[in-house]
């Protein structure tokens, strides 16, 4: 990621060294907190989330000793306490270089807790993460494939109503009026929406008041506008990412908007025509009250279409080969996200706010047998690594209760 500042240009590397000497050379005063930074980083790059088998588990391979993955991460668990109690915000704000402390903040939304800003440097620095080829469209292709060559079926286009529940066990799902009937349900939509929505009564027990309260709490839930933009224009000589000030800035759902990221996909092939470029942007915020009014008043298309235009003419100033050649543009608002995914909200992530414990939840409820949990909301800070995971541990449960072999 680059940060375009007037005068000058301020970039991340993978490369801890050259990315030391870069900002050491950029903002020498800030020498000391870009050193420690970068120890910092070092620390975090054998920093992941560990993936277990549950206990009393039949498997065809057991997975590696946490305890052993324990010892490589002390450097950074070392350093957990320390930075969760600092906002990115707070922890960029020590920083005196202003392009540094906006490079920063664009790396993940400034309200998480700077271990999550660590721990994002440190896997990019560790080169363990990065997108697949095509998006997360193949990557979801890719595993619905998997899933169907293993002998699963999938029916695309159906809506779950209510989870089946009788005598404390779970006997299938409500679809279009009736009653699939299921030995076992892995619930796999967004848990805290299905926790109210999918049963009758909703599910009371601790986990799931602790849940309700955490994800209630200001600035908590993640939601954003995701903004895709297409133009007639080869933008390949200039940065995959980039985030700049905004020399005006604009209002959006009740907050300044002061600058802008945005990442080109001109390298990637699928993505665009020849000679032409894909754009895309996200507009972080909690603005789900703020398109549900607009729905109401029947301006939804009308603010969707301001907001492309604000941005429009930021980009067509920082990106002069754009202007006018913009052929197409789409708005994804929080609403997108929670009519597509079922997402509370519309939001696609929870965050654990500064100075807070970070909560893990079971992803097998107390008082309902044959019934799992998976998905970001089970496990901090969220995510598709979250999702897979969660995914693993519930099918790992269920094959422990039915007496079958988890193949690893």
């Amino acid at each position: 990621m680059t940060c375009n500042w007037p005068g000058q240009q301020v970039s991340l590397y993978r490369d801890v060294a050259k990315l030391k000497a870069h900002l050491c050379a950029v903002s020498p005063e800030d020498a000391p907190r870009i050193k420690a930074l970068c120890r910092d980083i070092i620390r975090f790059t054998a920093f992941h989330m560990p993936v277990t088998d549950i206990p009393r588990l039949r498997t065809t391979k057991k997975s590696p000793s946490i305890i052993r993955d324990g010892f490589k991460m002390i450097p950074a668990l070392l350093r957990i306490i320390p930075l969760g109690a600092l906002s990115v915000t707070d922890y960029a704000a020590r920083f005196k270089h202003p392009a540094i402390r906006l490079l920063l903040t664009s790396v993940v939304n400034p309200n998480y807790d700077a271990v999550s800003l660590l721990a994002t440097l440190g896997c990019f620095a560790a080169r363990d993460g990065g997108y697949i080829e095509g998006g997360s469209l193949t990557l979801a292709a890719n595993m619905a494939k998997c899933f169907e060559e293993l002998g699963g079926i999938i029916r695309y286009n159906k809506k779950i109503e209510k989870v089946q529940v009788t005598e404390g066990r779970a006997r299938g799902a409500l679809v279009d009026g009736e009653i699939i009937p299921a030995d076992a349900l892995i619930v796999t939509s967004d848990t805290l929406s299905a926790i109210d929505t999918l049963f009758d009564p909703p599910i009371r027990e601790g986990w799931a008041r602790t849940m309700r309260a955490k994800t209630y709490l200001p600035g908590a839930l993640i939601m954003c506008s995701f903004i895709s933009i297409g133009v007639d224009s080869d933008l390949s000589d200039l940065p995959e990412s980039m985030t700049f000030p905004l020399e005006k800035p604009f209002e959006h759902a009740g907050k300044m908007i002061r600058s802008l990221a945005y990442k080109l996909y001109s390298g990637a092939a699928g993505y665009a025509p020849e000679n032409c470029s894909a754009i895309t942007l996200i507009i972080s915020g909690d603005t789900y009250d703020y398109w549900k009014q607009a729905r109401a008043q029947g301006c939804y298309d009308k603010r969707k279409k301001e907001l492309f235009e604000q941005i429009l003419a930021a980009l067509e100033k920082q990106l002069p080969p754009i202007k006018g050649k913009a052929v197409v543009w789409d708005v994804a608002t929080p609403l997108t996200y929670e009519r597509y995914c079922g997402t509370y909200h519309g939001s696609w992530m929870t965050v654990t706010p500064a100075g807070s414990k970070r909560v893990f939840y079971s992803c097998k409820p107390q008082h309902i047998k044959n019934l799992y949990f998976a998905g970001q909301r089970i496990l901090p800070p969220g995510g598709t690594p979250v999702a897979v995971s969660t995914g693993r541990t519930a099918a790992q449960y269920l094959c422990r209760d039915f007496g079958v072999v988890f193949k690893s």
